[in-house]
């Protein structure tokens, strides 16, 4: 996408923003002091013990991090506020493989890989104008989500979050609708490491009804480095999500995506890929079940779907075993179940996993099926600051890939929040 191009989407975009539907002005100040005294302040502790156990000759690792998090967003004056985070990353133990910058301590390999490195750095800095009704521009080191998170996510799962430094502009003067789109030219990974990248991101999202949307996006990553440039892709998709209400206790839910992912600026000619994810399910009451099944497909070049900025932890179970699409692709069958006992929320995945293409024939080893997994989480909200969760992984291994082997994995986690 070239600057013009650039400059006129987002223009059109800006003249849309004026249309009739009038946001709510927010409270401004009168002066810079004011603007800053009367700021919000945000805080946020997360504690974690994550225990990590596989197969093969890697030690068991366990990790006891705290995340420590402050920010202030100053109240808006002449429509411009300020938000500053700065956030640590404190390791209380180095049992572990903390893979930062992808180049660990030496003595640390021994040990199986949580991703969680000590840092301590800005989390966001970005200036917000929201002169426009309905629209909100950010400039600046920002967090992004976007839909289910799957092209577009911060990770945060993980104690160092992923950001990007660029502008983006997001709109929701249009009746049920929501345009985001952004600039990035850089991202900063869980693993500490910044990416120098050229991001275009457009996403339209239209909603039929409270509980249905529709959204068609184009996502384009042409990476800077020498040893990233040959993964330049674009993608494009469409996403139908959401549920129906029966009556007072049971409602449908539904989902069917596609995405169609090929090479870009300097990607390698050999990228050319399918997405889908079709899924349906039953709710009642504060309970629900649901199977789906998501494609990621891999071809004859050894080339696979990737998405790389998304929160890949949510996907192909929790153990993640599969944050990076192995050539041979993925197809992945799984049944979805959660539902609340009193204050506490539960969730259970099953997962069937296998290849899209037989790695018997690509990679050598025998078969099509990676293997299966089984997760279960528990969240609890024990006051209104205060939150915790324990959340278990159990992947098994099932045929063998001799190029990369998904070994037996067992994951645990413990988990405390403090947020203001």
């Amino acid at each position: 996408m070239n600057l013009q191009l650039k400059i006129s989407v987002f223009s059109a975009l800006l003249a849309m923003s004026v249309l009739p539907a009038m946001a709510e002005e927010a409270a401004q100040a009168t002066s810079l002091k004011e603007a800053i005294i009367e700021g919000k302040p945000t805080i946020n502790l997360k504690f974690r013990y994550e225990n990590v156990q596989q197969e093969g000759t890697l030690d068991t690792a366990e990790a006891f991090t705290l995340r420590s998090l402050i920010g202030w967003k100053t109240k808006p004056f002449h429509d411009v506020s300020v938000t500053a985070e700065v956030y640590g990353v404190s390791p209380l133990n180095d049992d572990y493989n903390d893979a930062k910058k992808g180049s660990p301590i030496k003595s640390r390999t021994k040990y199986s890989t949580i991703a969680d490195p000590e840092d301590y750095d800005f989390h966001q800095l970005y200036v917000e104008w929201t002169g426009i009704p309905g629209s909100t521009i950010k400039l600046g080191r920002q967090a992004m989500v976007l839909d289910n998170w799957r092209y577009v996510g911060d990770v945060r799962f993980r104690q160092n979050w992923q950001v990007f430094n660029g502008l983006s502009f997001l709109n929701k003067s249009l009746p049920n609708t929501e345009v985001a789109l952004a600039h990035y030219e850089q991202v900063k990974l869980i693993n500490t490491k910044i990416e120098n990248a050229n991001i275009e991101i457009a996403n339209l999202k239209y909603n039929f009804t409270p509980t249905t949307s529709l959204v068609a996006y184009g996502y384009f990553i042409d990476w800077n480095g020498r040893a990233q440039q040959a993964k330049s892709n674009k993608t494009f998709g469409l996403r139908l999500d959401g549920s129906q209400k029966l009556d007072d206790h049971w409602k449908v839910l539904y989902t069917a995506e596609y995405a169609k992912q090929d090479d870009y600026k300097d990607g390698s000619k050999l990228i050319d890929n399918d997405y889908y994810r079709v899924g349906a399910g039953a709710g009642y009451g504060d309970w629900f079940l649901r199977i789906d099944q998501e494609k990621l497909s891999g071809n004859s070049d050894n080339k696979a779907f990737q998405t790389p900025l998304g929160t890949n932890h949510l996907f192909q179970g929790w153990a993640d075993q599969f944050l990076v699409t192995p050539n041979e692709g993925i197809e992945d069958t799984m049944l979805i179940a959660g539902g609340k006992v009193k204050d506490a929320t539960i969730k259970a995945e099953y997962h069937l996993i296998r290849s899209d293409r037989n790695f018997a024939k690509v990679g050598g080893g025998q078969g099509d099926r990676y293997g299966k997994e089984l997760d279960l989480g528990v969240y609890y909200k024990f006051t209104k600051q205060i939150s915790g969760s324990l959340e278990y992984a159990n992947f098994r291994e099932d045929d063998q890939y001799k190029g990369a082997r998904k070994r037996d994995t067992e994951k645990f986690w413990l988990t405390a929040i403090y947020a203001f």
